[in-house]
């Protein structure tokens, strides 16, 4: 069945490339950066693409981008909030020939349930000076403007400005 899924993961990206490439449309996702009360962040690791990310998805019709965010880290890491999403950034993302935005919040304030979910097939708590092998660079970059408290930039990815 893996192999089945991870020959038509690509064949599906292309048409979906296609697709976006002649309607353009506009989507919404959000991301959140969970903080446990050691100052670790929350990684997941999906079962259909390599590499480590912040847990998050799309924003479904009729759905704030906040609900979203609640969404998602309970679907993908059974996190549930007891305090206050705070928005840090929103990005724009035209990689892929689409017009994505994702809003990014940090969450502090949370329980976490055991949840099985088949679209994730790992999830932990890292120091961010020791992120595992793997995380992307975006999510890296995420964490770091966090980190630092920077003024997040208008891209999700810093090669954005040339597509523009």
């Amino acid at each position: 069945m893996r192999r089945v899924a991870a020959y038509l993961i690509p064949v599906i990206r292309f048409f979906l490339q296609q697709y976006w490439r002649v309607s353009r449309p506009l989507t919404a996702g959000a991301r959140v950066l969970v903080v446990d009360p050691a100052g670790q962040v929350l990684l997941v690791r999906h079962t259909y693409m390599k590499g480590w990310y912040l847990p998050g998805g799309g924003v479904d019709r009729g759905e704030t981008m906040r609900a979203a965010a609640a969404r998602e880290i309970w679907e993908e890491a059974g996190i549930v909030a007891t305090g206050e999403l705070t928005l840090f950034g929103l990005y724009a993302n035209f990689k892929e020939f689409k017009s994505d935005h994702i809003a990014l919040y940090v969450l502090r304030d949370f329980t976490q349930e055991v949840r099985k979910s088949a679209e994730i097939a790992e999830i932990g708590f890292f120091p961010v000076d020791a992120l595992p092998d793997g995380t992307s660079a975006a999510t890296r970059a995420r964490i770091r403007e966090w980190g630092e408290g920077q003024v997040p930039p208008d891209f999700w990815a810093h090669d954005e400005t040339a597509r523009v």
